[in-house]
């Protein structure tokens, strides 16, 4: 979930904490101390009085000391940030509630343990499958360790790992090629492991900043942006979901060559074993520069492959970079960048069709999802629901089996030639356009009819749903959808539907109506309603140059009423009447709707339609 929707969601007191942290970063003169001056001009009380969208922003030009601000935190070994981290930054933990969490925490620190005794078992079998290359890799990390944690003991001082000695373990553990697993089952067969309350947990990651904790809804929420800072100071270069659909488009002698030197059970299936790769943390990086090739391949060779792998599986064309390094770093920030991207490149409405049915062909595929993410609800197959945890419809299709993929594919009539994924997310693109093309069925919120045209949706989720396809349809027609502005207006009794935002300075709102019955009649509610809003944007010195609203129909009476006001320059449009306009633009030569041809009481399409033929 993005800062600014979390933020959204929690009372001053659950951010203060936060806030606090972003002040003291502030007061120390950050490199972008100008922009953030200038956000922070016009508030009163400092970031406390900013708006959430602000907040967000600022966090943004300050991520760079943000880091360097953890990292001093990471340097105490005693507060268990390293596994707390693994944690947070695994897929589907962005959002728990406590009691999740504490199972999480306590599961994770049985497992550390449980590995430590089978990874000393493995080291004291001569059979051992581990190489003689990597027992000594292991031994040269665990010695050095060792001797940083106890050389305090012989100066009578307490035992532990100073900032200078955990930098320089970080620096070999990197040349040895340790995944984060192998690292923390060396670091904890050393340092002591107990469990921590996980109050105190929560609350020593929520007092660094990391975290927010709603005591109301009794939930931890962590950032995307959050994430983005720890998985970087875990030095895990991308997310799992990444790392996944890279893995499994390996073949499985190099995923058998992978757990082989990460000491990784190659009995089990091919998912399985890949699975245990990504919860190892082993690193992308030393996967991409060393472990997916042949042991006799040369530089050109490598690169060679790596070319095949981004161009040909992962559908990634031109990747920047001559040499092998930098061709890796370019994959990096491709993938950094698809999981900043709010656009899941189809609409949300094909996202959802999309879940719908495949839990329909694969229904076992909820409860994987939930496994695989660790995700607490027990239906996760819902577009809003896992678009809070930053999955997108690709993520989703990457977890289904090849045989599963098969069987969806057919029995959705989907195209096989090329790329399954590919196809599957082109035949539901068009999910929008089936709803702009029932745009009147919402308006009147005929939900017998969307169900027998294949829309399924809930009746409360109407009216919300036709404002955003009115919304959409404005921003085809041309016009300059101004949310930033709509938001900074917007209070708390009065809720601007759409406003659109002309070249000149001057707006147009846009109210939403739907409704069952037939004839809207209620001018006087809706007067009172859209002269408040005149009266809120004027106050900003913004001028309004039109007011229009969209509704299934309106009675005659409400017609008179609204021929009668002299206040509002206010034009009535029907659903049925917009759709036809919408669909006549499309095929007309302008770019930019000619917004003058709203100046009737009573909009008529017809004559709009014929202006646009011309």
């Amino acid at each position: 979930m993005k800062l600014e929707k979390i933020l959204d969601r929690l009372n001053s007191i659950d951010k203060n904490n936060f806030i606090k942290v972003i002040d003291s970063i502030i007061s120390q003169n950050p490199k972008n101390a100008k922009a953030i001056d200038k956000i922070l001009s016009s508030a009163d009380k400092g970031l406390k009085s900013v708006d959430n969208q602000n907040v967000s922003k600022v966090f943004s030009l300050i991520e760079d000391e943000f880091f360097e601000y953890l990292k001093g935190e990471f340097q105490d070994t005693s507060n268990q940030l390293d596994i707390l981290i693994d944690i947070l930054i695994r897929d589907g933990n962005c959002i728990m509630q406590q009691d999740w969490f504490s199972r999480l925490y306590e599961a994770e620190l049985k497992h550390i343990k449980a590995n430590i005794k089978k990874t000393n078992e493995e080291f004291k079998n001569e059979k051992s499958e581990i190489s003689d290359e990597r027992r000594r890799d292991y031994k040269i990390y665990k010695a050095c360790l060792t001797t940083a944690y106890r050389n305090d003991l012989e100066n009578n001082r307490e035992a532990k790992i100073t900032s200078d000695e955990l930098s320089i373990l970080l620096t070999l553990s990197k040349e040895l090629d340790l995944s984060q697993e192998e690292i923390k089952l060396i670091n904890y067969s050393i340092l002591p492991i107990k469990k921590l309350d996980v109050m105190e947990v929560i609350n020593n990651l929520k007092n660094i900043g990391v975290i927010f904790y709603s005591k109301k809804e009794n939930t931890i929420f962590v950032a995307d942006e959050m994430v983005r800072l720890l998985r970087k100071l875990r030095k895990k270069e991308v997310a799992d979901k990444f790392l996944r659909r890279t893995l499994r488009l390996l073949r499985e002698p190099i995923i058998n060559q992978i757990a082989r030197k990460h000491n990784i059970d190659r009995n089990l299936s091919y998912l399985d074993k890949i699975e245990e790769i990504i919860i190892e943390g082993v690193s992308f990086r030393g996967l991409l520069m060393n472990d997916i090739y042949k042991n006799e391949s040369n530089l050109t060779e490598k690169k060679r492959t790596l070319n095949e792998l981004c161009e040909k599986k992962l559908n990634i064309e031109n990747l920047r970079g001559s040499t092998l390094e930098e061709k890796i770093e370019s994959l990096i920030i491709y993938f950094e960048n698809v999981d900043k991207d709010e656009n899941i490149n189809i609409s949300l409405d094909g996202f959802e069709k999309l879940l719908t049915e495949l839990n329909e062909s694969l229904p076992n595929l909820n409860k994987e999802i939930r496994s695989k993410f660790e995700i607490q609800d027990e239906y996760v197959l819902k577009a809003d629901l896992l678009l809070d945890y930053n999955f997108k419809p690709r993520d989703i299709l990457d977890l289904v089996a090849k045989d599963d993929f098969k069987k969806f594919i057919l029995d959705h009539d989907i195209k096989q030639r090329g790329d399954n994924i590919l196809n599957t997310l082109e035949h539901y693109k068009d999910a929008e356009n089936l709803y702009l093309e029932n745009y009147e069925k919402v308006a009147y919120r005929d939900l017998n009819t969307l169900k027998e045209n294949g829309i399924s949706v809930k009746e409360s989720e109407l009216g919300i749903k036709f404002e955003e396809l009115t919304r959409k349809i404005f921003i085809e027609l041309g016009f300059n959808v101004d949310e930033e502005l709509r938001k900074q207006l917007n209070t708390k009794k009065d809720l601007i539907d759409i406003l659109l935002h002309l070249d000149n300075g001057d707006v147009i709102i846009v109210e939403c109506k739907t409704r069952k019955e037939k004839g809207y009649n209620k001018f006087s509610t809706v007067s009172r309603q859209l002269k408040s809003y005149k009266s809120l944007t004027e106050k900003n010195d913004i001028r309004v140059s039109k007011i229009l609203l969209i509704a299934p129909e309106f009675s005659d009476d409400f017609i008179t009423d609204c021929e009668m006001n002299t206040e509002l320059n206010l034009s009535l449009i029907t659903a049925s009447a917009l759709s036809e306009i919408f669909e006549a633009f499309k095929n007309s030569k302008y770019k930019v709707f000619p917004h003058v041809l709203f100046r009737d009481v009573v909009i008529n399409e017809d004559r709009i339609i014929k202006a646009l033929s011309k």
